[in-house]
């Protein structure tokens, strides 16, 4: 697992030092951060996945696109580099990207590793963005395992479709940054077995099933089928929220269920130890939809996968805060972050970071100011306190 993440002169970020858990979660203002974080990891993942021999970080790819040299390097501080340090049980990784302003990669001018409790040895590596044998196989829950799987899911996802591509299983992402690909997971992948933790009883432990059974607690009555489309690599999804209705095209549906189903496949087609990033899995759910997302991301991290998310919404916290009180999860296994736009003006001390900690009953040590409390205000604006 990843226990914390360190980024320098990286978009707003002077110095960040992030301590990262099972289920940690990032939220705060926009432009504060937040999604600088999830996409400092989805760079190196991409040059993984698709440049492995390239001593360059790969700032456009099929995952991410993110301009050029200046867009990602801290306008105020920083010059012509960025670093970006990943720390586990095992190993600290640290790397320094360099590039001119106008290019569209950096060049990888050094890269470190050393175990976590050996202070004095180093490895040195000069091919790799991480250091594997050639034709050796990642080791599972290796860094460099966790790095090249990783499974990344934007806000910006794809909606109802008349039909979802069919890409090989063997190089396709499991559900592709937009939700692409969650179809053609349910159709290749629809027997596999999900983990154990994961499994909702008296249903068949397969993938399609599981998922079926998951998003009935979104949306009650919810099936579905997968069907090929002959001599196309595509396939239909149908769905339905009755027994007693024909299986309907997505579009008529509404948007929440092919908002969700990616994410519920990423989730229950994940191995023990992935790394599983979303952004604002609230989006197009009912207030209680959302609450039940956080329970259901609580138990995705319980069961072993690690899960970073960001979210805006106080519903997504009270569910992941539930799943604590329920015993669901450890409250030392899930971080909860809130960021804050950094003002030009702002001393050294200021603090961009602010981590409140939840105890067994689900409460937080701390409520900072703007932290999900937005609703307050507000009540206190009708009962004319202010």
């Amino acid at each position: 697992m990843l226990r914390r993440i360190d980024l320098r002169y990286f978009k707003c970020f002077t110095v960040l030092k992030l301590p990262l858990c099972p289920l940690t979660l990032l939220s705060g203002a926009n432009a504060s951060g937040k999604s600088s974080v999830l996409q400092a990891l989805v760079l190196l993942h991409q040059t993984m996945r698709e440049h492995e021999w390239s001593s360059h970080l790969m700032l456009n790819g099929t995952a991410i696109q993110l301009g050029t040299v200046a867009d990602v390097i801290d306008q105020v501080q920083g010059s012509r580099s960025v670093e970006i340090a990943l720390l586990d049980e095992e190993q600290e990784f640290r790397w320094e990207f360099m590039g001119e302003r106008e290019e569209m990669s950096m060049e990888m001018n050094w890269v470190e590793g050393q175990p976590v409790d050996d202070a004095k040895s180093h490895i040195a590596v000069t091919r790799h963005l991480l250091p594997w044998s050639d034709g050796e196989d990642l080791q599972a829950g290796s860094l460099q395992a966790r790095l090249c799987n990783l499974t990344y899911l934007t806000a910006e996802r794809v909606g109802p479709r008349e039909i979802y591509p069919l890409e090989d299983p063997r190089h396709a992402p499991v559900v592709g940054p937009r939700g692409e690909h969650a179809v053609g997971s349910l159709y290749y992948g629809g027997g596999e077995h999900v983990l154990d933790g994961l499994i909702v009883e008296n249903t068949p432990p397969t993938l399609l099933r599981q998922v079926e059974a998951r998003m009935n607690r979104f949306f009650p009555g919810c099936e579905m089928t997968v069907v090929k489309v002959p001599q196309a690599n595509a396939a239909t999804l149908g769905l339905r929220t009755s027994r007693g209705m024909d299986f309907h095209r997505p579009i008529h549906t509404g948007f929440g269920l092919t908002q969700i189903l990616p994410i519920v496949v990423a989730a229950l087609s994940a191995n023990k130890d992935d790394l599983l990033l979303i952004e604002n899995p609230e989006v197009h759910l009912h207030p209680a939809g959302q609450a039940a997302m956080g329970e259901f991301l609580a138990e995705v991290a319980a069961a072993g996968v690690q899960v970073i998310l960001e979210t805006h919404s106080d519903h997504v916290l009270n569910g992941i805060r539930r799943a604590v009180k329920r015993d669901i999860l450890f409250p030392e296994d899930a971080a909860i972050h809130f960021f804050r736009p950094r003002q030009e003006e702002e001393s050294d001390g200021f603090a961009q970071v602010q981590s409140p900690v939840l105890n067994g009953d689900g409460n937080l040590d701390a409520w900072p100011e703007g932290f999900f409390d937005q609703f307050d205000k507000d009540m206190e604006y009708f009962a004319g306190w202010n």
